[in-house]
């Protein structure tokens, strides 16, 4: 898949749903009693994998059109008759082995050779400590594994590293378990699950510390089935915003955008960049605050992003390199060591990719600084990169080949799907130059 030149992208377009969200609203509607419709579903390959996975765990499944799903609960997960086959989705595999600890199954777990790469102990550690039990099938800490769930207790957790994927499966399992379960969190990760729980009928209290959050769950609580409406994602509308900030003359809007403040660093980031970035039309929708966010295109210069702020757009920082690569100056990412581990090494694609293409990069073990040319002049591009399969590195490239000399090419645009079905058709509606290569 090769981007070229542009320019004076406009129009505008919804997002697909949050990826978050709509992992979350099929695992709490199979665990419930009862019908969940669900509006607004994310179709991309990871959120069908939970789909397929939930159906598995015996509940009813049903499409009713696009965005709308229909899941029947049964009061909880069943025995699965095979394995449960997660393909690319971290947050997928991550959130169902939380859910199914709570029951008395056994259940072996695997996903795609990228998934497989990724560490499973930072969910697994946690949940054998409330009482779950695990056999790794392979090498430790990697998929494919087996779990013996049933009979957990409470468990008070400490965490360390902001994961909204370790606190959402502890919370997960914490239902199901006899006892409170606490999770404090100094930094705090996004908080889906926690504005979810209430409308399947949880008493979930969250409280601020002196020194951190704390997220309170009472266990044996039983979950029903409720209408779930799932906002736009603000990591997949990144993407043309981030476009429309490089490109020039270009001018986009993305409407319905959640703008929950733990998942908005980016937009943060972009304004005290200089970006043009407006939002209208503020509303609510599914427990969240949502927006049409607009973006022009801005002369943007360097910035150091406070590490702090790592949590709310961990999965932003692909896309805020390539823009960075626009910028006058420096832009300094740090404390992002948890990229390392994601579907890639995204430090490292990163890094490479924009160095092919002419950009130049310092890479840390922790974080890397992207350093634009004076007056943001344009980027060389000219490049093929290597994406091992990553759909935020290859949908980044893409966006830097709209506003670099030459077109750049990416390797392996397949898995783009996982996240972002319709990409390429969505930026091709605005004006891009986006080809097969």
């Amino acid at each position: 898949m090769t981007a070229r030149r542009a320019s004076g992208l406009s129009g505008t377009v919804r997002a697909p749903g949050d990826k978050s969200m709509s992992h979350r609203a099929l695992i709490l509607a199979a665990m419930a009693t009862g019908v969940t419709e669900i509006d607004g579903l994310l179709e991309g390959d990871d959120v069908l994998a939970t789909a397929r996975a939930v159906e598995a765990f015996g509940a009813g499944v049903e499409r009713l059109g696009q965005g709308g799903w229909r899941v029947t609960g049964h009061g909880g997960f069943r025995q699965p008759e095979g394995v449960i086959d997660c393909g690319n989705a971290g947050t997928g595999v991550r959130l169902l082995m939380g859910a199914a600890a709570g029951y008395p199954i056994t259940v072996t777990f695997d996903g795609d050779a990228s998934l497989r790469k990724r560490p499973m102990k930072r969910v697994t550690g946690p949940l054998t400590d409330m009482g779950a039990r695990f056999e790794w099938l392979g090498e430790e800490d990697r998929l494919p594994l087996t779990l013996t769930g049933g009979g957990l207790r409470g468990l008070d957790y400490w965490q360390e590293v902001p994961s909204a994927q370790i606190k959402s499966a502890l919370l997960l399992a914490a239902l199901n378990a006899s006892g409170d379960t606490l999770v404090y969190e100094p930094i705090q990760s996004r908080d889906h699950t926690e504005r979810m729980l209430p409308a399947f009928g949880a008493d979930i209290r969250v409280a601020e510390l002196d020194d951190c959050t704390a997220v309170r769950l009472a266990g044996g609580q039983a979950l029903t089935g409720t209408p779930v409406s799932i906002p736009g994602d603000p990591s997949s509308a990144a993407f043309p915003l981030a476009a429309a900030l490089v490109v020039p003359g270009a001018s986009i809007t993305v409407e319905g955008v959640m703008l929950n403040p733990l998942r908005t660093g980016l937009f943060e980031t972009w304004r005290e960049m200089g970006a043009d970035l407006t939002i209208a039309n503020r509303r609510t929708a599914g427990g969240e605050e949502i927006g049409d966010v607009t973006a022009r295109h801005s002369q943007l210069a360097g910035v150091i992003v406070p590490p702090e702020r790592a949590a709310s757009m961990i999965d932003e920082y692909p896309v805020l390199a390539a823009t960075a690569a626009f910028a006058s100056g420096a832009t300094v990412m740090r404390g992002i060591g948890e990229m390392r581990v994601k579907e890639s090494d995204r430090i490292a694609l990163m890094a490479a990719g924009l160095r092919a293409c002419g950009v130049a990069v310092e890479e840390e073990p922790e974080g890397f600084t992207v350093t634009g040319g004076p007056k943001a002049r344009p980027v060389r591009g000219g490049a093929t990169v290597t994406t091992h399969g990553d759909h935020r590195i290859a949908m980044s490239h893409l966006v830097l080949g709209l506003a670099a000399e030459q077109p750049v090419t990416v390797d392996e645009p397949g898995m783009i799907a996982t996240s972002f079905p319709g990409f390429v058709e969505l930026m091709r509606g605005l004006g891009a130059d986006i080809a097969s290569a």
